[in-house]
């Protein structure tokens, strides 16, 4: 356990991690109607500043109207969102956490009964979130507003306070819709194979180092795997090195299960994080995330290579996570948790009631 609790620093713009642990982005439903972060939400992640984690990362926030994904998201798409986020920001440094905001576009997982608006896409695909039973092809004009709006908003993430943005390339939003080859269909610029697909990602990326100081951090979250949509190993493996000649900060990898086969090589030994940093020279910082809970689990994620130990569901229920991973043995109670002892631990109700949909996750207090 040595090796999770060095500080570590990124060369490039010289910030200080205290520890190798990240609270990884964590849809919640806790903040504001009109998109503006809630106390609540604030409390949720401050506690887990204070509980040692070494970044603590937002909830993915939506960069343009049109790209909210769910109820109770709290958004970065115009200023009036800067003054709430400062209160967060403060509060993070103030206990010695990096702040890194998750910024994100929903594309056609944006439903129109929250946006008003056809959820946008790479192409025209299905779309259960549309009125009309598909999301639109996003024209060039879009594109080019897109890519404004990411960059803008990580200028409003800058102006706010944060250390750093996470690009949320992962889960199947609008990026990952980019990216796959089944729901990026395009035959312009902007589509192809995935030198061609991930040009969305790279412009996205080269615009907001335009806008941003020079010392913020900027980094890209992708998952590996998505068969669904058309990602798969082998394409996530090229982008990455795409990514790294872009010089980014860190590349954080959303396993699922940081301890599974590819599907694509289910005969390969290989752990997903380990296709990375055993397939790609002089890559960037890696976080890794997916189904760590204990000491072991921590121990296996590095052994694979991984710079940073990302979790989520673990840190709900324990937030001094960071502290206790140090014992070796350490071994957190496992779900389920009662309403009260979440509520413990600085979650509100909408939080609590969210958790609910989560198989054996909540149970009643008795």
């Amino acid at each position: 356990m040595a090796q999770i609790q060095k500080p570590f620093t990124f060369l490039r713009t010289g910030h200080v991690v205290r520890n190798r642990t990240v609270l990884a982005a964590m849809t919640n439903k806790q903040s504001n109607d009109d998109g503006t972060i809630s106390s609540e939400e604030i409390s949720w992640l401050c506690r887990r500043a204070e509980g040692g984690f070494g970044i603590v990362t937002t909830a993915a926030t939506h960069v343009s109207k049109d790209g909210q994904g769910w109820d109770g998201e709290f958004g970065i798409f115009n200023d009036s969102h800067i003054a709430g986020l400062k209160l967060l920001t403060d509060n993070l440094r103030s206990k010695g956490a990096i702040s890194i905001a998750q910024i994100f576009h929903g594309g056609m997982r944006s439903p129109q009964r929250l946006t008003g608006v056809q959820p946008i896409s790479a192409s025209k695909n299905k779309c259960s979130e549309s009125l009309y039973g598909f999301s639109r092809s996003a024209s060039e004009q879009d594109i080019v507003r897109l890519i404004n709006d990411f960059s803008d908003a990580a200028l409003r993430c800058a102006n706010s306070g944060f250390d750093g943005i996470e690009l949320h390339g992962a889960h199947g939003y609008l990026i990952s819709q980019f990216l796959g080859s089944k729901t990026n269909r395009r035959n312009d610029s902007w589509g192809g194979d995935i030198i061609y697909r991930a040009k969305f990602l790279i412009e996205i990326l080269r615009s907001i180092k335009l806008k941003v100081p020079d010392n913020f951090i900027i980094g890209v979250r992708i998952s590996p795997e998505i068969e669904k949509i058309g990602i798969n190993l082998h394409d996530s493996i090229k982008l990455a090195e795409i990514l790294r000649d872009e010089e980014i900060d860190f590349l954080h990898l959303s396993c699922g299960d940081s301890f599974s086969r590819s599907i694509c090589e289910p005969e390969d030994p290989r752990f997903i994080t380990e296709w990375f940093t055993t397939s790609i020279s002089q890559l960037p910082p890696i976080i890794s995330t997916g189904a760590v809970w204990n000491s072991k689990d921590v121990n296996s994620l590095i052994s694979q290579g991984a710079d940073f130990i990302g979790v989520a569901r673990v840190g709900i229920a324990h937030p001094d996570w960071p502290k206790k991973i140090l014992n070796e043995k350490y071994e957190p109670k496992e779900p389920p948790f009662t309403e009260t002892q979440l509520r413990d631990v600085k979650l509100s109700q909408p939080f609590i009631d969210y958790m609910k949909v989560w198989d054996n996750f909540v149970s009643a207090d008795t």
